[in-house]
């Protein structure tokens, strides 16, 4: 598909709809519908709104269209030995155990093209095993152009950090899942890719992992993801050749050949964690965070990220450890993301009623009351 811009035919679309109070559902890729509750309303289509807009390698800036794939802008930030470097998941199919294998596998994308975009891995605010040691997909976040809910087209931010003042709009439209306005241009800071990575796997059990983890967290490492997987601990060194090699020493353990292929797998939830049936919980707590006692978790981020399986809510035990709980997988979608406080709520709801007065963009997305 080529390059499109198709900002005013969606904000004409958005105005209609305002003028209506029409619930609007933003797709693209539909990569990632299962990542919060079901929305209903109008489709609006964001895909052919595509392309990269700007690239300044010498600047590490780049702006592209929400309906850019994802691997458009990872393979021409390749050409130049650079890199999105909180390693987005795409999602994209298949699903964990195969399309169709499981009841309650991973919900399919539509039929069609199966591209995860750009909007997409913004709005869902999603980064990959990298993120506690380069960043969160929102910390790259430099501006946005959306259109609210009234069908305005706006602008936020711009193509240097410096530019980032006051309150900061553009970063809230990561993880709002389209709530508060149809993403149209991203602005992102890029990095160069590590000339050398290297995967080192390690006879550890669960708690000395952890222990482990949390000690290298603050030693000067070239360590770029580090997780268990129920059986054994795995820690990635990306950088220079000496500093990796030199690292490599200091922690020990076996190299691994396929690195590369299990950190995929597991950014792509297609690790054999990940194939078992049941409920599946995302919990964010602070690293050194005491392990619960569950039969099934995988451990991820150096700890910052635990998936677990289980049958009965996490929302209280994750906010008593300090963070919050996520349902990924479960045929319950009524409620997917921790319970806001009343006061959360009361600002969340003051912000939607900011960019989107009649409630019509995602509407119920994240939670039932918004």
């Amino acid at each position: 598909m080529p390059a499109a811009d198709l900002a005013e035919e969606l904000a004409e679309r958005v105005r209609a709809a305002h003028a209506t109070a029409t619930p609007l559902c933003i797709v693209a890729g539909g990569t990632k519908t299962w990542l919060g509750r079901p929305v209903q309303g109008e489709r609006l289509d964001v895909t052919g709104h595509r392309g990269i807009v700007a690239y300044e390698p010498t600047e590490l800036v780049l702006t592209a269209r929400a309906g850019t794939p994802l691997a458009e802008i990872e393979a021409v930030l390749a050409e130049r030995g650079q890199c999105l470097a909180f390693e987005p998941p795409h999602f994209a199919s298949p699903r964990p155990g195969g399309e169709g294998s499981q009841p309650d596998a991973f919900p399919p994308p539509p039929r069609g093209e199966r591209a995860a975009t750009l909007g997409g891995t913004v709005a869902c605010n999603l980064s990959g095993p990298a993120r506690p040691y380069a960043g969160a997909c929102r910390d790259f976040v430099l501006g946005v152009r959306i259109i609210n809910g009234r069908g305005e087209v706006l602008r936020f931010g711009g193509e240097v950090m410096k530019n980032v003042a006051g309150y900061d709009l553009p970063r809230l439209m990561a993880g709002a899942q389209g709530t508060l306005g149809v993403l149209l241009e991203v602005s992102l800071k890029v990095l160069p890719r590590p000339p050398l990575a290297s995967t080192l796997a390690l006879e550890l059990d669960a708690v000395t992992a952890l222990a482990r983890f949390n000690a290298w967290a603050g030693q000067p490492l070239p360590i770029t993801a580090a997780g268990h997987d129920g059986e054994r601990a795995y820690a990635r060194l990306g950088g220079a050749e000496a500093a990796v090699q030199a690292a490599r020493l200091k922690l020990g353990g076996e190299t691994i050949d396929d690195g590369e292929t299990f950190w995929a797998a597991v950014r792509e939830l297609r690790h054999g964690f990940f194939r078992a049936s049941g409920s599946l919980w995302r919990l964010s707590l602070p690293p050194a965070a005491p392990l619960a006692a569950h039969a099934r978790q995988f451990i991820d981020w150096g700890g910052a990220q635990r998936w677990v399986y289980s049958e009965h809510p996490l929302w209280e035990q994750a906010a008593a450890a300090g963070g919050h709980a996520s349902l990924y997988r479960s045929p319950d979608r009524e409620r997917v993301f921790q319970p806001l406080s009343p006061a959360m709520l009361a600002l969340h709801r003051r912000l939607k009623a900011a960019f989107d007065p009649k409630g019509i963009l995602n509407p119920g997305r994240l939670y039932p009351e918004l």
